[in-house]
Formats: C-alpha cells, structure tokens, sequence
C-alpha cells in the first residue's frame, strides 16, 4: 500500500483510538467513579463491550501503519517519529490487553451485589491504566502529526 494512503488511514486510527480514550477519560469514566458498587459494575459492562472490535482495530491498525511507513520513510526525522508512535501505540495495546481487559472480563462477570473486597481497588486500577493508554495512544497521535508535518 503507497504511503500516501497509508499516512491518512493511520492518522485517521490514530485519531479516533485517542478521541475514545479522551472522551472515555474525561467523561464516562468519572461518570462511573460516582456511581455505586452496583450500578457501576452495570454501567462499566455496558460500556466496556461497545468498543469491540473498533479499538483494537484503531490501535492495530496506527501500529501496523506506523511500522510500515517508518521501514518506507526517507528521511531520518519522519522514519524516527513513525517509529515512536508505532512503539507508543503498541505499549497502548499491551496494556489494554494486560491491564483494562482482564478488569473488563471480571466486571462483566461480577455480581454487583456480592463484590469483592479489593474492588474499589479494580476500580481504582482500571482508571490508571485507561489513563495511561490514553496519554500513550496522544502521544502517538503527536508523533504521527508532527511526522506528517516534515513530510508534508
């Protein structure tokens, strides 16, 4: 694939993955920290199963792009920058996949009437972790923007 079309559809998963994580981290998610034990188990299932499988293909797709423009790229600055975001996209999916994901299995199988004790804790931890893949997944979007501008 020519990399004039593979530079817009990176920005364009880029883009999006970090507008969900944004949106997720400044709206929905103190949204759920105020709600009790039970309606937040309900109102977290409900709206960690929405996202499936659009983010993962966002993130997958930003890295796979950003790799395959960087190996393309000519000049030292672009291929470093497209490097840098494909890392910064990858360390997003590796904590999606080992951090919020094992959280959203187990709040979708928890019973909101018989929680653990540590669950204020999951819940704690869910938001650090989305907060790190969202800086992550910004940070990629910065490196992509700004290799888009030395190329441009």
């Amino acid at each position: 694939m020519p990399p004039d079309i593979v530079l817009p559809l990176v920005l364009l998963l880029n883009g999006l993955a970090a507008g969900v994580l944004v949106g997720a981290n400044l709206g929905a998610y103190p949204l759920m920290v105020g709600q009790p034990a039970e309606r937040y188990v309900e109102v977290h299932a409900f709206l960690a199963t929405r996202y499936d499988p659009f983010m993962p293909i966002c993130l997958i797709g930003t890295v796979l792009g950003d790799v395959l423009l960087a190996a393309l790229g000519a000049a030292a600055w672009p291929r470093g920058l497209l490097a840098a975001a494909a890392v910064l996209a990858a360390a997003a999916v590796v904590v999606s996949v080992t951090r919020n994901v094992p959280i959203n299995k187990w709040v979708r199988s928890a019973d909101p009437d018989r929680l653990p004790d540590d669950w204020q804790r999951r819940r704690r931890a869910w938001g650090v972790w989305n907060r790190t893949r969202g800086l992550l997944v910004v940070l990629a979007l910065l490196a992509n923007c700004a290799a888009t501008a030395l190329l441009l």
